[in-house]
């Protein structure tokens, strides 16, 4: 296995050990850093985790587990900012296909590392971005 990109709700149900993430998607997230690579967590997802917290979707504490996690020195996780590549790859996620912004940034992180997004979002698993489920 190889590094992935995991979305918002697929790593937040990873570190809760949630039942809401497939087989398949934990898999590949107990793969990549069972091989030594990290699990990619696009920032946007954390502005986004922090929004849902905030309107009291998610839990508080999902988000104090997101954010410890992230915290951590050479930890699986790690934080990938929007940089300029994630900003013009954002031209090849279609709107029509995936109106929602913070989606469209976090499958743009994908195209621009070259990594599969471990989503469960059926609108970028059509987009054309190499996705896990």
């Amino acid at each position: 296995m190889t590094a992935v990109i995991a979305d918002t709700h697929s790593v937040l149900w990873y570190l809760a050990a949630d039942t809401r993430l497939s087989a398949g998607a934990r898999s590949a997230l107990e793969s990549a850093t069972g091989d030594g690579w990290p699990i990619f967590i696009p920032t946007m997802c954390l502005v986004e985790a922090t929004y849902l917290a905030e309107k009291a979707r998610i839990a508080g504490s999902d988000l104090a587990r997101l954010s410890e996690a992230l915290r951590i020195e050479d930890g699986a996780l790690v934080a990938q900012p929007l940089t300029m590549d994630v900003a013009v790859a954002l031209r090849r996620i279609p709107r029509d296909q995936v109106p929602d912004m913070p989606d469209r940034v976090i499958a743009a992180t994908a195209l621009a590392l070259g990594l599969p997004l471990v989503t469960r979002d059926g609108r970028i698993r059509v987009s054309g971005v190499e996705t896990i489920w």
